[in-house]
C-alpha cells in the first residue's frame, strides 16, 4: 500500500516538473516571436507614407500656353499625394520641365532663393509664359479658328482665352459665329432671341448631322461684321494697350523707388 503512494507521489512530482517546463518554454517562445499585433512605430508610419507618395505624385507635362492652368493641376496631384513641403514642391515641378522652358527660368533655378522656392518658380513661370492682355486679345480678333473642333469646343477656348479682358457675351458671340462655316453662321443668324448656349447647343447638332462641311471662313455681310461690333473691338484694343503701357510705368516707377 506504502509502496502505491510513494509512486503515486512520484507520479505528481514529475507532473508538476513538466507543467514547470512546458510554461517556461511557452514564455521563451513569446519573447522571440515578434508580436504582429503592435502597430508599428511613427517613424515606420512616415517611411511607408513616403514611398508611397513618391509613386503617387505623376505631374502632367508642362502645358506652356497655360501654365497657371497646368500648376492647378499639379497642386491637386500634391494634395492627392500628400505632399506639402515646399522643397519637395519645387523639386517635382524642376524635374517635370524640358530644357526649353528651364531656360525661360535659369536664373531661379539655378540660384534658387532660400525660402518659397515653390511658390517663387510657380509665380514666375506664370509671369514669364501667360502671354499679355494685348497679345491675347489680338489672337483672339485675328487668329482663332474652329479647325476640327466641335462649336461648342471652340467657345470655351475663346472664352478662356477672353478671360475677364473680354466680359461681353454679345462680342464674344459675335467673334465665335465669325469662326463657323457660312452655311451654320446663315442658320444661327436667324436664332437671334436664343441664348448664346441655345445657340451653341444648336451649332453642335448641325454639324453632327452635316458631316465634311466646308471650311470656316469670316462674314463680311451685316451678320457679324458690323461697324459697331468693330468699333467696340478697335476700342477694346486700346484700351488694353493704354492698360498695358500704364502698367509698365508703375512698374518703372517702383523700381525708382526701390533703389
Amino acid at each position: 500500500m506504502d509502496s502505491i503512494e510513494e509512486r503515486f507521489a512520484a507520479l505528481q512530482a514529475q507532473n508538476l516538473e513538466l507543467q514547470a517546463m512546458v510554461n517556461t518554454l511557452q514564455q521563451q517562445q513569446q519573447q522571440t516571436v515578434p508580436d504582429h499585433t503592435t502597430p508599428p512605430s511613427q517613424s515606420d508610419t512616415h517611411s511607408n507614407s513616403r514611398e508611397v507618395f513618391k509613386v503617387a505624385a505623376k505631374l502632367p507635362p508642362f502645358w506652356q500656353d497655360r501654365p497657371a492652368t497646368w500648376f492647378a493641376q499639379v497642386e491637386c496631384q500634391f494634395n492627392i499625394a500628400g505632399i506639402v513641403t515646399d522643397q519637395t514642391k519645387y523639386d517635382y515641378v524642376v524635374a517635370q520641365l524640358d530644357s526649353r522652358i528651364i531656360g525661360e527660368v535659369e536664373d531661379i533655378v539655378t540660384q534658387p532663393p532660400l525660402k518659397n522656392k515653390y511658390l517663387t518658380l510657380k509665380a514666375e513661370l506664370i509671369r514669364r509664359l501667360s502671354s499679355s492682355e494685348e497679345q491675347r486679345v489680338h489672337q483672339l480678333i485675328n487668329e482663332e479658328e474652329l479647325g476640327d473642333r466641335r462649336p461648342s469646343q471652340f467657345l470655351r477656348h475663346l472664352r478662356s482665352l477672353a478671360g475677364v479682358t473680354l466680359s461681353d457675351e454679345n462680342i464674344l458671340r459675335q467673334l465665335w459665329m465669325r469662326r463657323l462655316p457660312q452655311h451654320l453662321q446663315a442658320i444661327l443668324a436667324a436664332q437671334a432671341e436664343l441664348s448664346l448656349e441655345k445657340v451653341v447647343e444648336l451649332a453642335d447638332k448641325i454639324l453632327e448631322v452635316s458631316p465634311g462641311t466646308p471650311a470656316p471662313r469670316p462674314l463680311t455681310g451685316k451678320v457679324c461684321s458690323t461697324q459697331d461690333i468693330s468699333a467696340r473691338l478697335d476700342e477694346l484694343s486700346r484700351q488694353v494697350a493704354a492698360l498695358t503701357t500704364s502698367r509698365r510705368a508703375r512698374s518703372r516707377s517702383r523700381s525708382r523707388a526701390n533703389t
